[in-house]
């Protein structure tokens, strides 16, 4: 089936096309993330550690150079440690903003103590205009604007020997630690309301009704927001990570992502400032001599790269779109889509 409208709006409002029979164009289809069908059961940070290693030391059976991708959080630090000496590590980077500055200075220490080579990823505008078509051809849709530099940082891997990719990404959706999505017990409408990126009633001007992607979770006036998380929020971030490996035909892995809590996500907890808190008490064991690092979502540069783009032009938006009101990450949605359409219109 096609339609357009809806697809805007899915993806200006969640970043990806929730319905999987739904395409932008003819001849044109769009393949959304499937989860694992069987989890590993965890129930502490000693069961974490021992299935990580498991993952770890099956991959070395496979492959001789491992990368992988390092922030400064706690979830890619872990997994580095199970890697051997001289392993390659990539830390993204961007000449004119300071928002990676965290990142690399907590990201060196781990290189250090691990004896890793140590790259930096400088993403920029010239890099998403060059590669964000690469990426959309593939996915058959507007992409995350993490797709971009995750796609980069594989391609210089590529050309550093390097046969496989780590990533730490799902520990996040696994043990707790969207802890603002998490932090009440959300009302139905509340929920809609946080958890939209971009309104697309204020951006389009043939909007579609969205709220079909969190009607299954509805419960009276309230929603399931912890079955949302683990469903389409879970969905969305893995199949951004999916597209850009692929695309760039780099072999990955994400070891938290075949996880499963034993026991439910201790909400009270989490709500109490202790968000992920069996991957805490693993960093400690890891790192006992490193304090514990506050969680911080992956940086991406589009604050400033966007700052002056006035807008969209195309007949489907509107045209008293407040774009001084919308921030970077709203702005990549409008301007992603735009270069989507007009890649498949000319």
């Amino acid at each position: 089936m096609v339609d357009k409208d809806f697809c805007l709006s899915s993806f200006l409002a969640f970043r990806y096309i929730y319905k999987d029979d739904v395409n932008f164009y003819e001849n044109m289809h769009h393949e959304n993330y499937i989860l694992p069908k069987e989890y590993i059961l965890v129930e502490n940070c000693d069961d974490i550690d021992r299935e990580i290693k498991k993952q770890i030391d099956g991959l070395y059976k496979r492959y001789s150079k491992i990368g992988i991708l390092l922030s400064g959080g706690m979830d890619s630090a872990i997994i580095a440690s199970y890697l051997k000496p001289g392993s390659h590590a990539y830390t993204f980077t961007n000449e004119d903003t300071d928002i990676y500055n965290s990142d690399i200075k907590r990201a060196k220490i781990y290189c250090k103590k691990n004896n890793f080579i140590h790259h930096f990823v400088n993403i920029n505008y010239s890099d998403y205009k060059k590669i964000t078509p690469i990426l959309m051809k593939y996915k058959c849709a507007p992409v995350h604007s993490i797709e971009p530099q995750i796609y980069k940082a594989a391609q210089e891997a590529k050309k550093d020997g390097v046969e496989v990719m780590l990533i730490g990404d799902a520990a996040d959706y696994v043990f707790g630690g969207m802890d603002k999505l998490l932090s009440v017990d959300w009302k139905y409408e509340d929920f809609i309301k946080r958890y939209i990126l971009l309104d697309p009633k204020l951006v389009l001007k043939k909007p579609k009704n969205i709220n079909g992607l969190f009607e299954k979770y509805k419960n009276k006036d309230k929603i399931d927001f912890v079955s949302f998380l683990e469903g389409p929020t879970t969905i969305e971030s893995y199949g951004s990570y999916y597209n850009a490996f692929k695309t760039a035909n780099m072999p990955y892995c994400d070891p938290y992502e075949i996880f499963k809590m034993k026991e439910k996500l201790d909400l009270k907890r989490i709500r109490n400032g202790d968000s992920k808190y069996l991957i805490r008490e693993l960093y400690s064991k890891k790192y006992p001599d490193i304090e514990i690092p506050e969680k911080i979502p992956m940086p991406r540069p589009v604050d400033i790269i966007f700052k002056k783009w006035e807008g969209p032009t195309r007949e489907e938006f509107r045209d008293d779109i407040k774009m001084d009101e919308l921030t970077g990450n709203q702005k990549w949605q409008l301007w992603c889509a735009e270069e989507f359409l007009n890649m498949n219109e000319q």
